[in-house]
């Protein structure tokens, strides 16, 4: 496992970030492939005996189960509070990110996941009924107090993140030290703005769906698991442009066999060499864990990264609102 350090925390955090909206009771209606607890903590588990501290959920994932699951999980296990990374989300929820909303979402998180702080609290969108001074202001009041050390934030356009620094700026109060983005080999449309937003302001870049949810990790666009035949938000994310994307998809299986690793570690790889920080993988399986943790072993080459990036084409807006 490879290590960093993410805005003011001292801890050792894990290149790699377990994503834990695969846990949680699947009779919420949130997802019907989610995990109960026991296959959660096994999970959880194993990527802690894999050297990974670094866990990403969200209030609203499974209802608040996947954070209780967590939470439980790291409890029974014994894990030292100091030696894990927890971040966790608030926005899809009553009053979205107002004062009040996030004051009491707060509150129901750290219950939740059984601890007294939030290592990274992410805005999971940004919020176009609330002002942002109000936001901003809550989110620092948070860090003054200690119930949160960190803030990042997700998806959104390059210009709200932008206002949203900028008036953290001038007030001198917290800013997002983390990005949580929609970036792939096969969804690169933040490349244009949002991403040197990030770098104007030191941002570090930890997105999601690394894999194209599966589709950058198997040779066959659609499979019969559950997930694939039931998860509609990923269908909407990358149906759409199947065609061209596939070809990109056969340049990655390509460069597998070339050295001799898995399409996962490809495009984990590939992430890497693109200035990421820390890659959010969900796992059903244990043996996912092991195949994303081969990618510190692959190192692609500038005529391999133009390879891949070749055939890309200009795809619709996917994550901000």
């Amino acid at each position: 496992m490879e290590y960093c350090k993410i805005g003011v925390s001292n801890k050792q955090v894990s290149k790699l970030c377990l994503g834990c909206m695969t846990f949680g009771d699947n009779q919420t209606q949130f997802h019907d492939w989610t995990l109960p607890y026991e296959e959660s903590k096994e999970i959880i588990k194993h990527a802690l005996d894999l050297g990974i501290n670094f866990f990403d959920t969200a209030n609203v994932y499974s209802k608040g189960t996947s954070e209780e699951y967590l939470g439980r999980a790291l409890k029974e296990l014994d894990v030292n509070r100091e030696d894990v990374f927890i971040a966790t989300k608030v926005y899809f929820n009553d009053g979205k990110l107002s004062k009040e909303a996030i004051n009491r979402e707060i509150e129901l998180s750290l219950k939740r996941l059984q601890t007294d702080y939030i290592d990274l609290y992410i805005i999971h969108r940004f919020d176009k009924t609330t002002p942002i001074e109000e936001t901003m202001n809550a989110l620092n009041d948070l860090v003054q107090s200690g119930k949160v050390k960190n803030i990042g934030a997700s998806a959104m356009y390059g210009y709200q993140f932008h206002n949203m620094q900028e008036i953290a700026d001038k007030n001198g109060w917290a800013k997002f030290v983390t990005m949580q983005n929609h970036y792939n080999m096969l969804y690169r449309e933040d490349e244009r703005e949002l991403i040197p937003v990030c770098n104007q302001y030191k941002t570090l870049l930890t997105p999601y769906s690394p894999l194209a949810s599966g589709r950058l990790a198997r040779a066959e666009w659609h499979t019969n698991t559950k997930r694939s035949q039931t998860d509609n938000t990923a269908a909407h994310k990358y149906d759409g442009f199947e065609e061209a994307d596939k070809k990109i998809v056969g340049r990655v299986l390509e460069l597998a066999k070339k050295y001799n690793c898995t399409m996962t570690q490809i495009a984990l790889s590939y992430l890497f060499e693109k200035g990421v920080t820390a890659p959010i993988i969900g796992a059903s399986k244990i043996k996912y864990l092991d195949d994303a943790c081969g990618a510190f072993h692959v190192h692609l080459t500038i005529e391999d990264i133009a390879y891949l990036e070749e055939l890309y084409i200009p795809h619709s807006i996917v994550g901000a609102l």
